[in-house]
């Protein structure tokens, strides 16, 4: 592999190759600290041309590429194996804005650039990037495309595979696919670019995208809301829908057990009531109108389902800083159940017609197969997707528990199937589910995902052992 590495040097220069174990260490540890690598090298191009380069080197020595971004993902699909032979390519080098058309609502950027500063370029402009998640401070948006991140944003403006008119790839040959059209209409055939989104780095390596860019809300009106039970929640999300319309932005669901853990665990929140009630949901509008419209929306919109007795109780934001509050109450979440301890965390999508009869059946059969465990159950009820998370039973010891994560997963993963859900809504499959969509995934359509992968990827060196 010598000869390999002296190439990738003539091509990225020293500023652009990491070879000694100390430096690699960072690049080779899933962001979890589930999955832990030792690759031959990491290299940190500088253009789409130099990953070109390295690509077909890599491609002419048989050596495995494993694309990586800002190394935040949570199902190890950025963590090269242990085997010592595979090639780390990160694209955090390449953060340039390469443009924004501020009339055709775009902005063409690379690959390694961080989300939140994508955010605020956006901002200057005066437009909105609406993909929005909990990791945009040191995410990269390469990496956000190749998982087709979520976020709190995805009832209005869709996922990041809708944000997307265009790419630029290298493909496993070392050819680059030009595809940088700023269009919304473009009806010339296979859309070759959703290939790639979602693909986790299989087929080819996202260099740069064009993304769609919105007008700039000029007011906003955030709510917490108590229900009585996720039906409520959902009966709550219709009566939304009707009156807000697109003004909806965010409608997060979270139980009393999440808000307890964040209140214990970050001491500068508050409960958003005095007394405390089953479940919450977070609701949010934006408009770009300025002035109190969508307040006035907002609660109006409360008052009747109060009146109808939906909801329990609701907190208007009053100013900036308590919405910022409010939204802290659910953005913790998962680093609060972090402080607490081992957990099991499950990301699903389940028709939203079906959320509370899920919640509701699988939360009685864990109780069953595993009496006291501790269900932290929240997210992004507008779009459908939970995060269904198990932590143990307290006092239970973490290696008793871990013991007990494949049944519970399986438990999980198998009622998500008979609901009609995807085990997988936001965070991708990985090498964390890898073997699990098997179960849960038709012969056919593996079998077409892998005619697909072996036709762009004949050598297999793309991200081997992700996703197939």
């Amino acid at each position: 592999m010598s000869a390999l590495i002296d190439r990738i040097r003539g091509i990225v220069g020293p500023a652009g190759l990491i070879t000694t174990p100390g430096e690699l260490a960072p690049y080779a540890t899933d962001w979890r600290k589930r999955y832990f690598g030792k690759p031959l090298a990491v290299v940190r191009p500088a253009s789409a041309a130099e990953v070109a380069q390295v690509v077909r080197a890599c491609s002419d020595a048989r050596a495995a590429v494993v694309p990586q971004g800002g190394n935040t993902g949570l199902c190890g699909a950025a963590t090269p194996d242990a085997s010592g032979s595979q090639i780390v390519l990160n694209l955090s080098r390449m953060n340039r804005v390469r443009g924004i058309d501020a009339r055709n609502n775009t902005m063409t950027v690379e690959a390694g650039c961080v989300l939140a500063n994508l955010q605020n370029a956006a901002k200057e402009a005066g437009r909105l990037l609406p993909l929005s998640l909990a990791a945009e401070g040191s995410c990269e948006i390469g990496g956000n495309l190749s998982t087709n991140a979520g976020g709190t944003a995805v009832l209005r403006y869709g996922s990041a595979r809708e944000l997307v008119l265009g790419l630029e790839v290298v493909l496993p040959s070392g050819e680059i696919w030009e595809g940088l059209r700023g269009l919304r209409k473009d009806n010339t055939g296979y859309d070759l670019k959703q290939l790639f989104i979602g693909a986790e780095g299989t087929l080819g390596v996202i260099t740069a995208a064009v993304l769609k860019l919105f007008p700039l809300p000029k007011s906003r009106a955030t709510a917490v809301v108590a229900v009585q039970s996720p039906e409520k929640a959902l009966a709550l999300l219709e009566r939304a829908l009707d009156a807000c319309g697109e003004r909806l932005t965010g409608f997060e669901l979270f139980s009393e057990f999440c808000l307890s853990l964040v209140l214990k665990h970050f001491k500068d929140t508050a409960a958003p009531f005095p007394r405390r009630f089953p479940h919450y949901v977070l609701v949010e509008l934006s408009d770009t109108q300025p002035g109190e419209g969508a307040r006035i929306v907002v609660e109006s919109m409360l008052e009747a389902a109060l009146d109808e007795k939906t909801i329990l109780d609701a907190a208007v934001a009053q100013s900036e800083g308590q919405a910022r509050a409010f939204w802290s109450l659910r953005e913790f979440i998962s680093e609060a159940q972090a402080h607490e301890g081992p957990n099991i965390k499950h990301d699903v999508s389940i028709p939203i017609s079906r959320i509370a009869e899920f919640i509701s059946a699988t939360d009685a059969e864990l109780a069953r197969a595993h009496p006291g465990v501790r269900m932290v159950t929240f997210g992004h009820l507008g779009d459908g997707n939970l995060h269904y998370n198990v932590s143990p039973p307290e006092g239970t010891a973490p290696d008793v528990f871990a013991m007990a994560s494949a049944a519970i997963s399986r438990l999980v993963h198998d009622s998500v199937a008979r609901f009609g859900g995807s085990i997988s809504a936001e965070h991708g499959l990985g090498q964390l589910k890898r073997e699990e969509i098997r179960r849960y995934k038709s012969p056919l359509e593996l079998e077409l995902m892998l005619k697909i992968k072996r036709a762009l990827d004949p050598y297999g060196i793309m991200n081997p052992g992700k996703v197939l």
